[in-house]
C-alpha cells in the first residue's frame, strides 16, 4: 500500500498491483453529499472520485473525507480566474471525452485501473511540457496542486496527516535553575 508522502511526492499513480486496493475504494464514490455551486453534478463527481485517487485513505482520511471536492468547487466560484476555471472545465472534460473513447462511458464508470491509467498518461503528458509550459497549459498540474492545497489545509490534512503542533512545547516561566541542571533545551 502507498504511503501518503510517496503518492504526493510524485503523484505517480503507477504502482500497479498495489494501487487497484486503493483505487477500487476510491472508484466506489458515494453519490454527492453535498451541492457544487461552480461545478455541475457530473463535474463534482468526477472531481471527488479523483481528488480520492491522489490522496486516498490511509490510515487517515482521505481527500474526499477531507471535503477536497467542495474546496475545488469553491476554488473555481470564488478563486481561479477566468482563464484557470477555464482550463480546469476543459480539462474535466476531457477526462470524460477520453474514457468515452476508452469505454464509451465518463471516467467515474471507468474501472479502478483505467481511471489510474488515464491519470497516469495525463501526468506524464504534462510533465513532458517542461515546467515553465507546465503550469500554464495543462490541466491536471492545477488539479494535482488544488487537490494537494485543498487536503492539507483541511483540518484532517493539517492535524492527522502533517501532526499538527500548535504550541511547540510547553511554557514554564520562572523555573529554578536547580530544577534544570546545567542546560535546557526545547524540542
Amino acid at each position: 500500500m502507498l504511503n501518503r508522502r510517496d503518492a504526493l511526492r510524485g503523484l505517480a499513480l503507477t504502482v500497479g498491483g498495489t494501487t487497484i486496493g486503493w483505487a477500487a475504494r476510491a472508484a466506489a464514490a458515494p453519490a454527492l453529499a453535498w451541492t457544487p455551486v461552480a461545478l455541475t453534478s457530473g463535474q463534482a463527481r468526477l472531481v471527488d472520485v479523483v481528488a480520492e485517487l491522489i490522496v486516498p485513505a490511509t490510515d487517515t482520511p482521505g481527500a474526499r473525507q477531507a471535503g477536497v471536492p467542495q474546496f475545488i468547487d469553491r476554488a473555481l466560484a470564488d478563486y481561479l480566474d477566468k482563464a484557470q476555471s477555464d482550463r480546469l472545465r476543459a480539462g474535466l472534460e476531457r477526462m470524460d471525452a477520453d474514457a468515452r473513447a476508452i469505454k464509451g462511458d465518463i471516467f467515474v464508470a471507468l474501472t479502478p485501473q483505467q481511471q489510474v491509467e488515464l491519470l497516469t498518461g495525463y501526468e506524464r503528458e504534462a510533465s513532458t511540457m517542461g515546467s515553465a509550459a507546465r503550469g500554464e497549459n495543462h490541466f491536471f498540474p492545477m488539479l494535482q496542486d488544488l487537490v494537494t492545497v485543498g487536503y492539507f489545509t483541511s483540518e484532517p490534512g493539517a492535524t492527522l496527516a502533517l501532526r499538527y503542533d500548535p504550541i511547540p512545547g510547553a511554557y514554564d516561566g520562572c523555573v529554578p535553575l536547580a530544577q534544570l541542571g546545567r542546560g535546557w533545551a526545547t524540542r
